[in-house]
Parts: C-alpha cells; sequence; structure tokens
C-alpha cells in the first residue's frame, strides 16, 4: 500500500512566518533590553571590546554548563539522532551523544591551558599569529571561516527543510530569515547577549524534549515503554538494518552506527569559552555530561517512537514508510510531533528548531565576527584600530556572516545537499586543524613550518581519499556517492590524523627552540578610555598579579582535575560502554530495554535541571532581582577594579572572583 507522497504541512505559512520573524523580533528586542540592564546594574558596557567579545571573562559554572549544552544542541542534533536512530537503530544516539560530550569535557582542560598560556587573547587566530606569523595566521582565518561556514549553513539545511514542512513556508526564505532576529541582538549585545539567549533558549527547549519523550510513551498507540520494544522487536523481519546483529533495531552490533561514531568523534573539534577560570572546568564538565542526555534519549524514544508509529494511522506518511529523501532532510521529528500531538506537536517543533538554530547562530556570528574585526581588520587593515573601530567591524562582520552563512546554506538546498550529506562530509574540510591547534595551545616543540604544511597535506589528502574512495567503492564520484557512509568516514580519518603524522615529524626532524611560552603575553587587551571608566577597566591587565603563585597552582590543579574527567568521560562513554556491547552480538531483551530508556529519562531530568535551574542557583536570582529592582550592584565596581589583582588564598581555593581572563575561540561543529 502506498500513501500520500507529499505530506501537507499541519501549521500555515503565517505560523512560519510568525515564529521566524515576529519570535526572531521579540528576542531581539528582549536581548537588547537586557543588555541595557546589565550595563545599568552591573557596569558592563558592550561598546568595549572586552564585553562585546569576552564578556569580561567574567561568567559563571551554571551559566557556562547551559551555555555549553545549548552551543552543542543544534537543529542537527534534534532533528538528526531521531531520523539516524529510526535508520540504524539503538546504537545511534549513543555514538551520537559520546561524540559530543568527550569531546566537551575534553575541551575543558584545553580552557585552562589558555587561561594558563595567552589569557588576553580574544580569538585562536591571535594565539596562531603570535606564535606562528602571518602565513599561519591567515591560513588558519581560511580553516576557520570554512568550519563556522559548513557548521552554520549545515544547521541552517536542516532547520529550513524541517519549519518549510511544518509551515509550507518558502525554504529560501526561512534560510535567510532564520538567523535576521539572531544578527540583530548579536550585533547589539556581543557575546553576554548569546550567553543570555542561550539560557533562555536552552530553558524552552529542555522542557520540549521532556515533553516529547513522556508524550510518545504515554501515547494510546503505545502506551508504555515494554509497549515500544514490543512495537520495534518485529520490525528486523519486516524492515531488517544491513550490518546490524540479525537486522534487529535493537542491537548495540550496528557497523553503520559505529561508522558514525567514528565520523563524529574527529568531527567535533570546537573550542568556545569566556568563563572564570573557577568556572571553565566544573562548567564544561556538567554541560558535557548533561548534554549526553539530549541525543541519548530524545533520539533514542523519538527514533524508535518513529518505527513504531509509522506503523499506525497516525503517523502522516501511514500507510506507506517515509522515503530515503524524507528521513535524510531530517523530517522524521517533524513527522513523529504530528502523530503525537497533531498541530501541538508541530508547532513544538518548529519552536526547539527555531531555538536551537538561533541560539547556536549567534555564538556563530560572534566566532565569524571576530574574525572579521580582530584577524582582518585591526590586523591587516588598521593595526592601530581603536576600541569604537574594533567594536564597528565587529558589527559588519555579524551581518555579513549572516548573510554569508544563508547563502551558502541556499546553494546547498538548490544543489540537492541535505542534511545527511553535510553531517557526514564536514569533517574532511573541518578536521585538518586539530591537532595543529591543540599543538599551539599546549606543546611547546611545534614549529611554524609544521602548523603551516601539515593542516594543507592533510586537508589535500582527506578530499582525495574521499573522492577516490567513492569512485572505487561505487564507480563514480557524483553527490549521492561522496554522501555514502564508507568515502566520508575514510576521508575524515585521513584528514584528522594524516597532519598529527606530518606535525610530529616535521617538528622533531628540523626542531626550532626559539619559542617560549611567555611570548604570547604579546597579545594585548583592547585598550581604549573613549568610552569612560568602564572600558579602562574592563581592559586592565596586570601580568604579575595575574601569575601570582597561588593563581598558578589554582590552575595546575584545574588543569589536573579537567585532564582527568576528559580521560574518565571518554573511557566511560566510548571505550567501556558501547564498544563492548558492540562485540557482544545481542538483541536486547525487554527489561534491559526498559532499563535503558529509564536510565536515559533520568539522565534527560539532571540535565533540565543543570541546564535550566542550576544557572539560578549560581547566581542568577540574584542578577535577576537586582535588574528588576533597578538598583545598581555596589560590588559591581569593587569586582571590575579587583578584576586583574591576584585573588587572596582563601579565594582561590574556593572561586577566585579574579580569574576574568579567557579566550573566546569560537570553532563550533555539529
Amino acid at each position: 500500500m502506498s500513501g500520500p507522497t507529499v505530506v501537507p504541512p499541519p501549521l500555515s505559512q503565517g505560523v512560519g512566518y510568525g515564529v521566524v520573524v515576529g519570535l526572531g523580533a521579540a528576542f531581539a528586542i528582549g536581548m537588547v533590553i537586557a543588555t541595557r540592564s546589565l550595563k545599568r546594574t552591573f557596569g558592563e558596557d558592550n561598546k568595549t571590546t572586552e564585553t562585546y567579545m569576552v564578556a569580561n571573562r567574567s561568567v559563571g559554572t551554571g551559566l557556562t554548563a547551559s551555555a555549553v549544552i545549548s552551543s552543542w544542541t543544534y537543529s542537527t542534533a534534534l532533528l538528526g539522532s531521531p531520523y539516524l536512530t529510526y535508520w540504524h537503530g539503538i546504537a545511534l544516539p549513543v555514538w551520537w551523544a559520546n561524540g559530543q560530550s568527550t569531546m566537551i569535557c575534553a575541551f575543558g582542560w584545553l580552557a585552562i591551558e589558555a587561561k594558563r598560556k595567552v589569557p588576553n587573547a580574544h580569538t585562536l587566530l591571535e594565539l596562531i599569529r603570535a606564535r606562528y606569523g602571518t602565513l599561519a595566521h591567515i591560513i588558519w582565518i581560511v580553516l576557520c571561516l570554512i568550519n563556522n561556514l559548513l557548521n552554520f549553513s549545515s544547521m541552517l539545511v536542516g532547520a529550513s527543510a524541517a519549519v518549510s514542512a511544518l509551515t509550507g513556508m518558502d525554504i529560501t526564505a526561512a534560510t535567510y530569515l532564520l538567523p535576521l532576529g539572531v544578527a540583530i541582538y548579536t550585533y547589539f549585545g556581543g557575546i553576554r547577549a548569546t550567553f543570555l539567549t542561550d539560557y533562555v533558549h536552552t530553558f524552552i527547549i529542555m522542557v520540549i524534549l521532556v515533553w516529547f519523550t513522556i508524550k510518545v510513551l504515554a501515547l494510546k498507540e503505545i502506551g508504555s515503554i515494554g509497549a515500544l520494544y514490543d512495537a520495534v522487536l518485529p520490525l528486523s523481519k519486516a524492515h531488517p538494518v544491513a550490518g546490524n546483529y540479525h537486522g534487529s533495531y535493537l542491537t548495540m552490533t550496528s557497523k553503520e552506527a559505529i561508522f558514525f561514531g567514528i565520523i563524529h568523534i574527529v568531527t567535533n573539534f570546537g573550542i568556545g569559552f569566556s568563563s572564570e577560570v573557577a568556572a571553565a572546568v566544573p562548567g564544561y564538565i556538567l554541560g558535557g555530561n548533561a548534554y549526553f542526555a539530549i541525543p541519548f534519549a530524545f533520539g533514542t524514544i523519538m527514533g524508535l517512537g518513529a518505527l513504531a508509529l509509522e506503523q499506525t494511522p497516525a503517523f502522516p506518511t501511514y500507510p506507506r514508510r517515509m522515503t530515503t529523501e524524507e528521513v535524510s532532510s531530517g523530517l522524521v521529528l517533524p513527522y513523529v510531533s504530528q502523530a503525537i500531538a497533531g498541530k501541538g506537536g508541530a508547532a513544538a517543533v518548529l519552536l526547539i528548531v527555531f531555538m536551537s538554530c538561533t541560539s547556536v547562530s549567534s555564538a556563530q556570528l560572534i566566532a565569524m565576527s571576530s574574525i572579521f574585526s580582530f584577524d582582518i581588520y585591526g590586523t591587516y587593515i588598521n593595526k592601530k584600530a581603536t576600541n569604537a573601530q574594533i567594536i564597528k567591524w565587529s558589527h559588519i562582520g555579524v551581518v555579513v556572516s549572516a548573510l554569508l552563512n544563508s547563502t551558502l546554506a541556499t546553494a546547498f538546498h538548490q544543489g540537492g545537499v541535505d542534511l545527511n550529506w553535510l553531517l557526514y562530509f564536514l569533517g574532511i574540510l573541518i578536521c585538518p586543524g586539530t591537532f595543529p591547534t591543540a599543538f599551539a595551545l599546549v606543546w611547546k616543540r611545534q614549529t611554524r613550518a609544521a602548523a603551516v604544511i601539515s593542516p594543507l597535506i592533510g586537508m589535500a589528502c582527506g578530499l582525495a581519499v574521499w573522492i577516490g574512495t567513492a569512485y572505487a567503492y561505487y564507480g563514480e564520484a557524483t553527490i549521492a556517492s561522496l554522501g555514502q557512509t564508507l568515502p566520508c568516514l575514510f576521508g575524515n580519518i585521513t584528514s584528522s590524523f594524516v597532519p598529527l603524522v606530518i606535525t610530529l615529524a616535521i617538528s622533531y626532524i628540523w626542531p626550532d627552540s626559539n619559542f617560549e611560552w611567555s611570548d604570547l603575553l604579546s597579545i594585548k587587551r583592547v585598550e581604549d578610555d573613549e568610552h569612560g571608566e568602564v572600558a579602562a577597566k574592563a581592559s586592565h591587565f596586570d601580568a604579575e598579579a595575574y601569575f601570582s603563585p597561588e593563581r598558578v597552582a589554582f590552575m595546575k590543579r584545574m588543569s589536573r582535575i579537567a585532564v582527568f574527567w576528559g580521560i574518565a568521560t571518554f573511557a566511560g562513554q566510548v571505550a567501556l560502554w558501547p564498544l563492548p556491547m558492540y562485540g557482544a552480538r545481542f538483541v536486547f531483551s525487554k527489561k534491559l530495554f526498559i532499563a535503558w530508556v529509564v536510565v536515559s529519562l533520568i539522565w534527560l531530568w539532571v540535565a533540565l535541571f543543570i541546564a535550566n535551574f542550576y544557572p539560578l542557583l549560581d547566581g542568577g536570582l540574584k542578577k535577576i532581582w537586582l535588574v528588576l529592582k533597578g538598583e545598581k550592584d555596589a560590588s559591581a565596581v569593587d569586582e571590575t577594579r579587583s578584576a586583574d589583582i591576584s585573588p587572596s588564598s582563601d579565594s582561590v581555593t574556593a572561586s577566585p572572583p579574579g580569574e576574568k581572563v579567557a579566550v573566546v575561540v569560537e570553532q563550533k561543529t555539529a
């Protein structure tokens, strides 16, 4: 039997434009008001570079954890984990989750290393230029722009396809309008606005995700976790999964899932931090492990729920199955939402797609605008740029970035490139800089030649292997063949690890012993008094006070803790969990399945608490109360004056108020 080939959108175009334009405008207005309130209450001036680009390096643990969760909750994650679970089964969401959570925890260590060695840097590219010179700087500008363009545009491809399917809104219009509100509030508020909107967006997203997971299991067509198991188990005979043990959706022995996991892990290199030293490690550990629950619980329940509901009249495509094109475009979540809650479910998906897309967009826009302002304008066009000029070019960068990404996403749409293709392809162009970038921050012996040559060779080799493998396996190099798993897998691995071999070889064969970490202190903050007292305070830096023995000891301790948690997370979430289960070759029993889903739901509720309520307990309620009262925070002046003064020994062992130095290296991936 076959159903309608085109599923009519459950919502009107008016709803689509209302959410994308109206809600975007509402957030923009709200964040502009919030930014002004922060300036009035806490003395934070978004017209100073240090506040606009790095939030005065003073974001606490709770808000850091929430921002980490939000920054990695891409619309591609919300759309991708359910549809890949629908295709490959219960193993896939675990590999999606650990591919990101283990990386996030590892970045806590890189965050601390950055604070120890480049306390005044605003971007990764400033570090590259200070250490390796102009040529390396230009190469990294290109690599970072490619990174952000591909990440941002791939997110828009999935989000605009979902918005179009839900509302009938023109897909090109959705692609250009989705970043509009984000560009406005990022233009006015800078990175502080992105942290605030991250929190608001995450609050709404987490509530809806929890509601969806409960709603699916309570639906009369399913009714319980055990009933979901009973509905999915027989599908191994009707629609067996190639490469899965006995063709089952309920096994961890899945070749496609583990291939995807490898691609996902090597692709997910990204760093973004503007937090206190005390907040960086706990924030990243909490955020990274809490984030795991989103693809794990949401992907499992929604993906398997789609398989179960597809057999019932409640599903939009019934009695036919979804087509390959529908699934690879990310429409599993929109369809299953309609099956469980009708127009209300469709509206909820529209809302979380909008929220996740705009939340990540704000960070991406700040990242790209920093490249335009600091690394292009401030470095090669106007080397004596003032604070006002840097801010002006940051604003220009936000607008240009929004237009560039929307245009690239539209080109992908017109060229027949969908969300699935981009998910597998991304790492081939993003991964060549992984090891050279990490070594720039943590390995003194990496030479300038190694840093310049290794990513270029890695990218060339990755592209060659990708195209050659597609031709070898499928006899042609087309969009269809290049989007297959094995060409992308081999291309990703090549582009990731060839630079490692090259940089080690060059650095050891032709060593350069002239570099010292103290050379990176040549990077200065943007000091400009034209906006008055606040700007002068925000930009002051006392190196001798900052590198006090107490502070250095504290940062080393945080570094050790970060290393421990990074290793422990990888061991627990990769080596000791899915890998042994892959080798065990079994199909889940009903009792194991019920326990599995219950654990995922508990994890999701813990993530809800960390993302939504911990920032309020971590000082957020007090700040909200001060803003509502319209009072000026008396401690703001004192904190700002002491921002770069070494804290007392007591504050160092607890939560040093002076640790307001970090790097913003916005190189996030899907």
